[in-house]
């Protein structure tokens, strides 16, 4: 199908961060709309736009994010942008999204989904439960320190932060004996060459959303809309809503660690959950399956139950 670009000479403004990961995502987005619609490289433009969570001199620093800014960090300054009519769509890292889109912003188009998985990385080998008595694990996540923390109380666990290159060489001069990344950048990168060990969701659930690229737009942009349905994955979507409805439920930010996987069989969907103290002194797990389509209910009801599980003030320890 050959679709009409949104102005007659202009290109298809694709907002985006611009670290590596963030333009592979991009251009993935650049070559499914290319393809989908039978246009070339010149019908689209890349525009790359400086989020406060690419600030140098905050990532140096390795202060917490919940620091900084939480969920907004990535995604605010990309938003204003499109709400300012300076670009069209915006690629985001969906684990990066809020619930909540701003006011005149829509997201309902999903790529399918990339390996949800974390990786475990270490320049020793192994994994894990490898690790001698008190080893240092680098991370700036919540939800993986609460959850390491949890299997493993006696590592230390220390602010880490950066590209993957800057946490190899953090590894190499002894900051951490290892940290996480997700498999999904890696892969999307072809990192090949990495270090790395998978991490089983039965051991280490991922965060809600993981592996998955959403493109927002505005709107009101009909035109957008049409071109963007034809690179939706539906699979994806319903996965999210179950995922993003328990986060929702929960509250969740950047502060509170929180785990989700949503996995179909079919027109059913199985819903895991977690949440957990940030030191990883309790945690409260539970699954819930259902048809597919009612994923969102699912996600609201697991969510409720560990909440009635956890007992009031969980969450007031973040």
């Amino acid at each position: 199908m050959t679709q009409d670009l949104p102005s007659e000479h202009a290109p298809l403004r694709i907002g985006t961060r611009g670290s590596p990961l963030a333009l592979a995502q991009a251009h993935e987005t650049r070559a499914r709309l290319m393809a989908a619609h039978d246009l070339p490289q010149a019908a689209f433009e890349i525009v790359v736009i400086k989020t406060t969570g690419d600030d140098r001199a905050l990532i140096a620093a390795d202060r917490p994010l919940k620091e900084i800014g939480n969920k907004g960090l990535f995604t605010k300054e990309i938003e204003e942008a499109m709400l300012a009519g300076d670009i069209d769509i915006a690629v985001h890292s969906m684990k990066d999204m809020p619930t909540v889109q701003p006011d005149g912003l829509v997201l309902d188009c999903y790529l399918p989904r990339e390996d949800t998985r974390d990786a475990f990385i270490t320049l020793s080998g192994g994994g894990l439960r490898d690790l001698p008595e008190g080893a240092v694990v680098g991370t700036s996540s919540l939800r993986r320190r609460a959850q390491l923390l949890a299997r493993r109380p006696d590592l230390k666990v220390v602010e880490f932060r950066g590209n993957v290159q800057t946490r190899l060489k953090k590894l190499g001069d002894g900051v951490a004996q290892a940290t996480f990344l997700a498999m999904a950048g890696l892969n999307r990168m072809a990192m090949d060459d990495v270090p790395k060990s998978p991490i089983d969701p039965d051991d280490m659930l991922p965060a809600v959303a993981q592996g998955a690229i959403g493109i927002e737009r505005r709107s009101d942009d009909g035109r957008v809309a049409l071109m963007l349905a034809a690179i939706h994955d539906g699979d994806t979507a319903l996965r999210l809503a179950a995922e993003r409805s328990f986060l929702a439920a929960l509250d969740g930010s950047c502060e509170t660690p929180i785990a989700a996987l949503a996995e179909l069989d079919g027109a059913m969907l199985r819903l895991r959950g977690e949440i957990l103290r940030p030191d990883g002194s309790a945690a409260f797990a539970g699954e819930i399956t259902g048809p597919a389509t009612d994923g969102p209910q699912m996600g609201h009801e697991l969510a409720n139950r560990l909440l009635t599980q956890a007992g009031p003030g969980f969450f007031d320890w973040t």
